[in-house]
C-alpha cells in the first residue's frame, strides 16, 4: 500500500451533543481512489466536512501528508492542495461558468489559469460550451461537471467528492464516474469519494469504507467488499 495522504485517527464530531462521528479511522494512500459507503444519513457527508473543520474534530486527528491539520482554519487547509466537491453541488448559481471556475482558481492566486481552464474544458467539454451561462441554469448532470472542474480549477493533490451521482440519471452518473477514474489513472490524481452508489463506487475504487450511524463498520479492497455478502445485501439493490 501506498503511503497515506490523508489519515484520520479516532475521529469524533458532534452536532451539539448528537455524536455524528465516532472514533473514525481511515486512510487515504496516494494515488488511490478510496471510496466511503453507507446508508443516508450515516455520518458521510459529516466527515467529509469534518475534514475541512466543520464541524470541528472534537477527538482525534486529521493528518495531511503527516501534517495535522485538524485545527486548522478552512482556508489553509484548502491552500494545502485539498479541494472539495461538496454535496449538492453548490455552485454559485448567479455566477456565470467561467466565474465559477475562476473562483475555483482563486486558491492558486489564478496562476497557470489559462492552462488550467483549457485542461476543465478538455475533461468536460460540454461547460466551454455554456461558459457564459448562469450556473443556475444548468442541468443537474451540468451543475455536477462545474463542481468537480471548480475543484480541478485549484490544481488539487487529493479530491473530495461528496455524493457525485446524487440525482443524476444514470448515463450521466456513470460518465462522472468515468472521468473520476480517467483523472486517478491519467494524472494520479488522490480522490476520497463518497457515495450511496454502492456498486459504482466500490467497482471504481482502490479500497473503501462503510460506515453505519458514524462508525466504520467494514473495510477492504473495493471488489472485495462489492463481494461481501452484508455489502450486497445492504447497498446493493435486489442483494445483488
Amino acid at each position: 500500500m501506498s503511503e497515506a495522504m490523508l489519515s484520520l485517527r479516532g475521529v469524533t464530531a458532534y452536532y451539539g451533543a448528537i455524536a455524528a462521528l465516532k472514533g473514525v479511522d481511515i486512510e487515504v494512500p496516494a494515488g488511490e481512489i478510496v471510496t466511503l459507503i453507507g446508508a443516508n444519513g450515516a455520518g458521510k457527508s459529516t466527515l467529509m466536512m469534518t475534514i475541512f473543520g466543520a464541524p470541528r474534530a472534537r477527538d482525534g486527528s486529521i493528518l495531511f501528508d503527516g501534517r495535522d491539520i485538524t485545527h486548522l482554519p478552512t482556508y489553509e487547509i484548502a491552500r494545502l492542495k485539498i479541494a472539495q466537491s461538496p454535496e449538492g453541488r453548490r455552485i454559485f448559481p448567479r455566477m456565470t461558468v467561467l466565474e465559477n471556475l475562476q473562483m475555483g482558481a482563486a486558491v492558486t492566486q489564478f496562476a497557470h489559469f489559462d492552462e488550467d481552464l483549457r485542461r476543465v474544458f478538455d475533461i468536460f467539454p460540454r461547460l466551454k460550451d455554456r461558459a457564459s451561462q448562469r450556473g443556475g441554469t444548468l442541468s443537474g448532470g451540468e451543475q455536477q461537471m462545474l463542481a468537480i472542474a471548480r475543484a480541478l480549477m485549484s490544481r488539487p493533490r487529493l479530491l473530495l467528492l461528496d455524493e457525485p451521482s446524487l440525482g443524476l440519471a444514470p448515463l450521466i452518473a456513470k460518465q462522472i464516474f468515468s472521468v473520476v477514474g480517467e483523472l486517478n489513472r491519467n494524472e494520479g490524481l488522490t480522490v476520497f469519494l463518497v457515495e450511496q452508489n454502492a456498486y459504482h463506487a466500490l467497482k471504481l475504487a482502490h479500497r473503501g469504507y462503510v460506515m453505519v450511524n458514524g462508525q466504520i463498520t467494514m473495510s477492504g479492497g473495493g471488489l472485495e467488499l462489492l463481494e461481501r455478502p452484508e455489502v450486497r445485501a445492504a447497498y446493493l439493490e435486489g442483494g445483488r
